[in-house]
């Protein structure tokens, strides 16, 4: 991997640091004088190999290289915290707090306002796991996530299909946004919460892209079976190529296989989470825009008095962090147990920091 296929452009990391910045100033408190970061150190932070997939690189090879399978991720996840050496990964988590370190904080600024919780699945309610499939949440993690729900409106956003994400969450009184949010439904008899009385939800804003999905996920599995370890997914409006099992020297192989048959559908667009490749129409639609939309739905999208909080580890869910940081309304928090690029104010290290949290949210 070039040297240069990691750079960061300097107004890129200058913008970043102080999009940090801006949502301190939204905070009950300052941040430190070490969380300024000078561009070098955060540059050197974000520009290291993130195992969750970010940055440019050189080839697929090598993208498909910074998203190693769960056996992988905590001898690498250490070795990169080992690297980054001076401190900076202690500055990085100066610019992005534990939210369980400063929860008494985060309340404060949330006294007086409605919470609204959003909360991604794989990685943040459950463990990354070989087999999608298998990726169950614990009963206590379920049991915390009712319990947050029956104080405040929450939702589950997330790439897999609606009716799968249900499934696996089976919790009725939620809000499921599936397929990065277009396939969103909520709970039949409404939210007890809302301040105005939310209509019964169901958005589907890439409805007329169904045939074409079915079409493609057809082809790609007849065309990736060969690839030993590969697997397909119908997310219903997105798909998903899981490469979680697939031998390194193979990688190539599978991202040309898929490339070959997108080359033929201009109307999809591939996209990369963790350890996956992602086929999604392209319409203007994501995580951010699923956010709004709930809130709207909810009737709290205009008002001044309302606290969202966003809870997700993968790079999809950075454009809900960017919605709330541009909205300078609640707060993203990243799960992640290494310094990367983000637009969450505060983190968390994983489920396990994310059980916590939800139960200390309803004390």
């Amino acid at each position: 991997m070039t040297k240069q296929s990691l750079m960061l452009t300097e107004e890129h990391a200058v913008a970043v640091v102080a999009a940090a910045a801006t949502t301190f100033s939204n905070f009950p408190y300052p941040p430190t004088t070490a969380a300024i970061l000078s561009y070098p150190g955060y540059k050197k932070m974000c520009c290291q190999i993130d195992l969750g997939g970010g940055g440019k690189r050189s080839s697929w090879i090598e993208f498909m290289a910074a998203a190693a399978s769960p056996t992988q991720i905590k001898s690498s996840a250490a070795a990169l915290t080992a690297s980054l050496g001076s401190g900076d990964y202690e500055r990085w988590m100066e610019l992005h707090p534990s939210a369980l370190h400063n929860f008494d904080e985060l309340m404060d600024a949330s006294k007086g306002k409605q919470i609204v919780m959003f909360l991604d699945y794989d990685g943040t309610l459950s463990p990354i796991v070989d087999d999608p499939d298998r990726a169950f949440m614990s009963d206590e993690m379920r049991e915390a996530v009712r319990d947050v729900a029956n104080h405040f409106p929450t939702a589950i956003v997330s790439g897999r299909c609606r009716d799968k994400l249900s499934n696996f969450v089976r919790l009725s009184e939620l809000y499921y946004a599936g397929s990065h949010g277009m396939d969103i439904k909520g709970p039949i008899h409404g939210h007890k919460h809302t301040k105005a009385k939310a209509k019964a939800v169901l958005f589907q804003p890439a409805s007329e892209f169904l045939p074409m999905i079915d079409e493609v996920y057809k082809k790609l599995v007849e065309t990736t079976h060969s690839v030993p370890g590969s697997r397909v997914e119908n997310n219903k409006f997105c798909l998903s190529v899981h490469f979680r099992c697939v031998e390194e020297k193979k990688w190539n192989a599978l991202s040309d296989k898929v490339r070959s048959v997108l080359k033929d559908y201009p109307k999809l667009r591939l996209t990369h989470g963790r350890k996956v490749m992602e086929i999604r129409p392209t319409i203007k639609w994501d995580k951010g825009k699923a956010l709004e939309f709930l809130l709207e739905s909810l009737g709290l999208n205009n008002q001044n008095d309302v606290f969202p909080l966003y809870i997700g580890d993968d790079r999809t869910d950075e454009d809900a962090f960017k919605v709330l940081r541009d909205r300078g309304q609640g707060f993203g928090i990243l799960v992640s147990k290494i310094a990367k690029e983000t637009n969450a104010a505060f983190s968390l290290r994983d489920p396990a920091e994310v059980l916590t949290f939800l139960r200390r949210l309803v004390e």
